[in-house]
C-alpha cells in the first residue's frame, strides 16, 4: 500500500511539473476531470454503502495529460488521484482506475463541440467484498479487471488552449479474483473536464 502511495505522488509530481511548462506549441494539454455517480458492484466494499449492498455512489478527481492527434481527434490519460489517496488513507483500501481515452470532437458552432469517445484502462481492488462495511469488515483480497467506457458531451472552447467538457460517462468492469466467483461492475457517472 505504501509503494502505490508513493508511485500516485510520483506522477502527481510530474503532472504537476508537466503542466507547469511552455505548451504554447505543444500538442500536448494538461487538466483536471470531476467525476461523481453511482455503480452496480458484486465484489468490492462500498465506503458509502451498508453491507451486503451490492453497489454505491462514486466520485474521483483525476489528472489528465491530453496529446492532439488532429483538431478533431485526441487521445488522453486519466490518473485517478483522489479516490486512490483518499482510501489508502482513510479506509486501508486500494480502488485505483488509470484509463486511456480516445476524443472525437465535433464543432457545433464557433466555440462549442460534441465530444465522444470510448475509453479503454484496468481496476485495481484491495480491500473487503461487498458483504463488509467499516464495522464489519471481512478479509482483504486483491481484485482486478480491464475497464471500459464511453463518454459524450459538449466541449466548450475557452481562450488559448483552455477548454471544459461537461458529460456522461458510462463504464463496465468485469472484476477477477483468486478463491471468488468473477464479478461485475457496471455504472455511470457525471463528469466535468477542465483543461489548460
Amino acid at each position: 500500500m505504501k509503494k502505490m502511495m508513493a508511485i500516485t505522488g510520483i506522477l502527481l509530481v510530474l503532472v504537476l511539473w508537466a503542466s507547469g511548462q511552455n505548451t504554447e506549441k505543444s500538442d500536448f494539454s494538461f487538466g483536471i476531470l470531476f467525476m461523481a455517480g453511482g455503480r452496480y458492484d458484486n465484489v468490492r466494499m462500498c465506503v458509502a454503502s451498508d453491507a451486503g449492498v451490492k453497489g454505491g455512489p462514486i466520485a474521483d478527481i483525476m489528472f489528465i495529460t491530453r496529446y492532439s492527434l488532429s483538431q478533431n481527434h485526441a487521445i488522453s490519460f486519466n490518473l485517478p488521484v483522489m479516490r486512490p489517496i483518499l482510501f489508502a488513507l482513510f479506509f486501508e483500501m486500494l480502488q485505483f482506475e488509470p484509463e486511456f481515452t480516445y476524443e472525437y470532437r465535433k464543432k457545433v458552432k464557433e466555440n462549442l463541440a460534441f465530444v465522444t469517445g470510448p475509453g479503454l484502462g484496468v481496476s485495481l481492488h484491495y480491500g473487503p467484498g461487498y458483504e463488509s462495511d467499516q464495522e464489519n469488515r471481512g478479509e482483504s483480497f486483491f481484485a482486478m479487471g480491464p475497464l471500459i467506457s464511453w463518454q459524450f458531451g459538449l466541449s466548450f472552447e475557452g481562450p488559448g488552449k483552455m477548454h471544459s467538457t461537461a458529460g456522461l460517462r458510462l463504464f463496465y468492469v468485469p472484476l477477477f479474483a483468486e478463491n471468488r466467483a468473477d464479478g461485475t461492475v457496471l455504472g455511470g457517472a457525471f463528469q466535468y473536464i477542465l483543461l489548460f
